[in-house]
């Protein structure tokens, strides 16, 4: 299967990514089927269909009509035929494992053979659901961001037997769809984005439970110092915590204790009233740009720019691939990696060393090729090179 074999694709899920994503091929020129367990869902995405559609065209931003758009979308709850004629399979069920093996054995069962079968999973194994069919080496990760429609990046991640030849089709249809894709070359826990968007939430984390610091000079610091679009605890209650502990908690990844006592206390951010803000009874978030002032950004931007070295270290993605994440994936202003370079990793890799050296938690032990890198002199933008060329 090449880019040019792919006319019909078949997204299986109607809730927000699954609409978001049928509608975003459709607006490509792809035939969608998009299929759902029950007509009051698939109804309901598919009238978000027509609501965003018939918005982009007011607005200008597509040139096809809403009518000739809506044209190419059919809806079932039959997961059968939804698949039956499909090049490329979509699957945008609940992030369960169990879930995910079951409707992946019924795809294998009546998908065409040489048909793309995708998982749009956010952090669940590719090889574990690729494991559910007698194709694994045609399956793959196409991480789609919410919402699909306005966010840019996908990542395509390659399962233990995913081929060159799938990997490189699906980063071509996901071009195909306006989209930057980048390569998770390795089936890790969270994949790239996730995997580094990690010390951001969490260094924060273990500082206010240590009493290091407190929520606002985190936000703070980290939005009006660092540029940061928001600060982690507000990025947590806008999520959901919950959410964010349940990744951690499925990775074997440690928990802060605060966070661990939000969730067990329910307070799970903005959908509950309450999380590291107060959104009843108090005014939500409400730090302000001078309270971030003595907090050491520095220490979290260190594990931050560490964390990518270890994915870069055990061949998960390239530097350019990191950077091109974070940015289009979070909104970050740079990348880690250019930010480490501007930094001078030299400086980073001394700070996790002290950081190590009082603390001892596994978190600060410097990557490998970070070391790799500082030892061959390839430490910053003034020296020439660091994770990237200059």
């Amino acid at each position: 299967m090449t880019l040019d074999g792919i006319d019909r694709v078949a997204v299986l899920g109607a809730g927000n990514m699954g609409h978001g994503i049928s509608e975003v091929a459709a607006l490509a020129g792809y035939d969608v089927t998009m299929r759902d367990v029950e007509a009051e869902i698939v109804d309901e995405g598919y009238d978000e269909i027509v609501w965003s559609v018939e918005k982009l065209a007011e607005s200008g931003q597509i040139e096809d009509a809403p009518g000739d758009v809506l044209a190419r979308i059919d809806t079932t709850t039959d997961l059968a035929a939804a698949v039956a004629d499909a090049d490329v399979v979509i699957e945008v069920v609940p992030e369960d494992m169990a879930i995910k093996r079951e409707v992946f054995a019924e795809i294998d069962e009546h998908a065409p053979a040489d048909a793309i079968l995708a998982s749009n999973t956010s952090s669940l194994s590719v090889s574990d659901i690729a494991a559910a069919t007698d194709r694994p080496e045609r399956v793959v990760g196409t991480h789609f961001f919410n919402p699909p429609v306005k966010m840019d990046l996908v990542e395509v991640i390659y399962g233990a037997e995913t081929t060159d030849e799938t990997a490189e089709t699906a980063y071509a249809f996901c071009e195909s769809l306006g989209k930057t894709p980048i390569y998770v070359e390795k089936d890790v826990h969270r994949f790239v984005v996730n995997n580094v968007l990690g010390p951001f939430i969490d260094e924060p984390n273990w500082m206010v439970s240590k009493g290091e610091a407190t929520i606002r000079e985190a936000d703070a610091a980290m939005v009006h110092r660092r540029g940061y679009p928001m600060g982690p605890f507000e990025l947590l209650d806008m999520t959901g915590i919950e959410i964010s502990h349940h990744i951690r908690e499925a990775g074997g990844i440690e928990i802060p204790p605060l966070m661990a006592e939000k969730v067990a206390a329910g307070d799970y951010g903005q959908k509950t009233g309450k999380g590291y803000y107060d959104y009843e009874n108090g005014d939500g978030v409400d730090y302000e740009a001078g309270d971030g002032e003595g907090f050491d950004a520095f220490r979290v931007e260190a594990t931050i720019i560490n964390e990518a070295a270890h994915l870069i270290g055990d061949g998960v993605a390239t530097a350019d691939a990191v950077d091109t994440g974070m940015t289009l994936g979070t909104g970050w202003p740079d990348g880690p990696c250019e930010r480490g370079d501007d930094i001078g990793l030299d400086t980073v890799l001394e700070k996790l060393r002290d950081l190590h050296d009082e603390y001892g938690a596994e978190r600060y032990e410097p990557a490998p090729y970070l070391v790799e890198l500082v030892e061959d002199g390839r430490t910053s933008h003034a020296a020439g090179a660091g994770f990237h060329e200059y």
